[in-house]
């Protein structure tokens, strides 16, 4: 069974997506921008926002029944290379002891000019058995 999650994103429904989309085990986590409820850019620097990308995983996550230790995998789009400590250091703090298997890509730009990443997330859930 397909279950679709959308968020608050403005983007997700101009341009057809889901922010997650949990096929049978598998949750796939579109890439999750640094957008604020009201549809702002969240201010700061690059660890700012990572950390609320990964908020932003985490509550898609959770809305399709899984969380952050299901996460198997993710991805990191950077504009700078500068900012490649700061936003390591926010997904090593939400992901510092489940350790997916991880990539962090430099691009020229996102969407948004103030956007200085972007993170994307794969999960399989592992039903606990009783």
């Amino acid at each position: 069974m397909r279950r679709n999650h959308s968020s608050a994103s403005p983007f997700e429904p101009v341009y057809g997506y889901s922010r997650a989309v949990r096929v049978g085990s598998r949750i796939d986590v579109a890439g999750c921008a640094p957008i604020e409820p009201d549809g702002s850019s969240t201010a700061g620097d690059a660890g700012m926002q990572a950390a609320r990308c990964l908020a932003i995983i985490a509550e898609a996550l959770e809305a399709l029944g899984g969380s952050p230790a299901d996460v198997v995998r993710t991805r990191m789009y950077i504009t700078d290379p500068a900012d490649a400590d700061l936003v390591g250091r926010a997904h090593g703090a939400m992901f510092g002891d489940i350790r997916p298997a991880s990539t962090m890509i430099v691009i020229p730009a996102l969407i948004r000019p103030e956007w200085k990443v972007e993170i994307e997330a794969e999960a399989i859930i592992i039903e606990k058995s009783a």
